[in-house]
């Protein structure tokens, strides 16, 4: 209505459609075609008149001002009324302003975005032109394949980081949770698992983090490996919304490339702060907090979205979900550490006292567990990683014995062994985000163990390096 007045306005000069413009915005009432009106404001959100009969939780709605649409979503709907929260903060908005109802939102992928940088609604911030449009569009709120109709888990895979590949073995179609404090290197150890081989396609989601890190993490970290790389980024001074759709956006990304039949990489950091962005929307919207601070439907959003990560269909890919949880408090029984580990098929723990030991990745082997080890490992290595395991905790449990003096050489033979072997090994675990990815983890293991005893030594990466 109001784009039609203003055509024959410029057409015709005629003064009947200026008024008739003048009077659909001076009157509250009326409403332009799956259109209302803007009827409170509050700091978070805003509610709306007239659409409520038009609109479903989660869709879209466009606030139309003088410098154009400002996309909000439905995050509450009442008989008469509808509460939208923004997605840009601080946007200009006024009583009776016209809301035009826009859908489910909904992105387009295609193999051209390799390489490029999005933010969360799909708008490139690489500098680097507008993205191509796929022939597909999906929106971001859809839900995972039928379980009895999704593929297997079956294919273990190499992803260079020894301290995984020995203890922790992964598999294509895997959700793995990296656990850790804040500053203990969750991200540093995700960039590492970055550079795995075994994937045609990688999507990150950046959620919450420092302006400055991305593009390190893009130019430094991923390198040559950002060709086969799309990156969305939704920074922590973003509004909850964009951080919100950030980890769907880049899962929705993934999902396309898998029903194509390739195996991607799904990396996430962090999901704690996709946690925290779903409560600001929530405690907005009006929903009372249930456990220390979360509503409830964050504990709906978690399972959804990690979910949607894994084998598809069969003669389908992967879509290989590693996503970082920051454990507040480095209390790793927080509600939304103890909620996700429930559904991940796996969990890599970081401590902190390991990283100020100077063994980085600081990852805690008795304390990560793969759920699906069993399907990588070889009988061989499983019984190996046993044995490893054993020594190491004969070698933690005895710390405090050998530091007051209690230990004799000779009196328990499995202790004197995990003297002398667990320092190796912990010098084979130890890595950096600068060395090349391990090309055997067992046999610099095994070089390692060799060099220690005294007895020859196979080349291999170890040896090279």
């Amino acid at each position: 209505m109001i784009e039609a007045a203003i055509e024959q306005s410029v057409a015709g000069g005629r003064l009947a459609a200026l008024a008739a413009l003048t009077a659909s915005y001076a009157e509250p009432s009326a409403l332009v075609v799956n259109g209302g009106r803007v009827r409170t404001i509050a700091a978070g959100h805003y509610t709306v008149t007239g659409l409520s009969k038009l609109v479903h939780l989660g869709e879209f709605v466009a606030h139309r001002s003088p410098n154009g649409l400002h996309l909000g979503e439905v995050v509450r709907v009442e008989p008469d009324l509808i509460y939208v929260c923004p997605i840009e903060p601080g946007e200009p908005i006024g009583v009776g302003d016209t809301i035009i109802h826009q859908g489910a939102f909904r992105v387009s992928p295609d193999d051209s975005w390799c390489g490029r940088t999005i933010n969360s609604l799909c708008e490139p911030i690489d500098g680097e032109g507008p993205l191509e449009k796929g022939q597909n569009a999906r929106s971001i709120n859809t839900t995972a394949p039928p379980s009895m109709t999704r593929a297997r888990v079956e294919h273990g895979f190499r992803t260079g980081v020894r301290a995984i590949d020995i203890f922790s073995p992964l598999c294509l179609g895997q959700r793995l949770g990296i656990f850790a404090g804040s500053g203990v290197g969750k991200s540093t150890l995700l960039s590492m698992l970055a550079r795995a081989e075994a994937f045609d396609k990688v999507v990150i989601a950046l959620v919450g983090e420092r302006g400055r890190e991305v593009r390190e993490f893009i130019e430094d970290t991923m390198g040559e490996n950002m060709s086969k790389s799309i990156c969305v980024v939704a920074t922590s001074d973003e509004s909850p919304m964009l951080r919100k759709m950030a980890p769907l956006v880049a899962m929705t990304i993934a999902e396309h490339f898998r029903d194509q039949g390739d195996n991607v990489l799904f990396i996430a950091d962090s999901v704690t702060r996709f946690a925290h962005a779903i409560r600001e929307v929530a405690v907005a919207a009006g929903e009372p907090p249930i456990a220390r601070g979360y509503p409830a439907s964050v504990f709906t959003e978690l399972p959804r979205l990690l979910e949607r990560a894994g084998p598809g269909v069969e003669e389908t890919g992967t879509v290989t979900a590693i996503i970082s949880i920051l454990v507040d408090g480095d209390n790793h029984n927080d509600p939304i550490a103890d909620s996700t580990r429930g559904i991940l098929d796996g969990h890599i723990v970081l401590d902190r006292s390991l990283a100020e030991e100077g063994r980085y990745p600081p990852i805690n082997p008795l304390a990560s567990i793969s759920r699906l080890a069993t399907k990588a490992w070889t009988p061989d290595q499983k019984t190996l990683v046993s044995r490893l395991k054993a020594l190491v905790h004969r070698f933690e449990e005895t710390r405090d014995l050998r530091l007051i003096g209690g230990y004799r050489p000779g009196s328990d033979p499995d202790l004197d062994m995990a003297i002398k072997q667990v320092p190796v090994i912990y010098d084979v675990l130890k890595q950096t985000p600068g060395d090349d990815p391990a090309e055997d983890a067992y046999a610099d293991l095994a070089n390692a163990l060799r060099a220690a005893a005294g007895q020859p030594v196979a080349q291999s990466a170890i040896a090279r390096r």
